[in-house]
């Protein structure tokens, strides 16, 4: 992970950042499966904000971290206001 800032909003933004286009359009970057995240270490990670969220959930994937998301997730869900 070349390029991260080592901003901890990040995390945040992986639970509610989804993914802008692809097979995968509309799923949020932290849902996404581990295959497809290796698939654009193989091809490339895409340039910026978007870049560096895919990489740093596919470091998170590959090293089992994805324990650091689930309070993040617990507090988006409660904090959410009903429509």
């Amino acid at each position: 992970m070349n390029n991260l800032s080592g901003d901890p909003k990040i995390l945040l933004e992986l639970i509610t950042t989804q993914m802008p286009f692809g097979k995968y359009k509309g799923w949020l970057i932290c849902n996404l499966p581990e295959f497809y995240l290796v698939w654009f270490k193989q091809k490339g990670f895409p340039k910026g904000k978007l870049g560096i969220l895919l990489e740093t959930m596919m470091e998170i994937r590959i090293n089992g971290l994805e324990e650091l998301l689930i309070p993040l997730k617990e507090k988006i869900k409660t904090t959410k206001k009903p429509r």
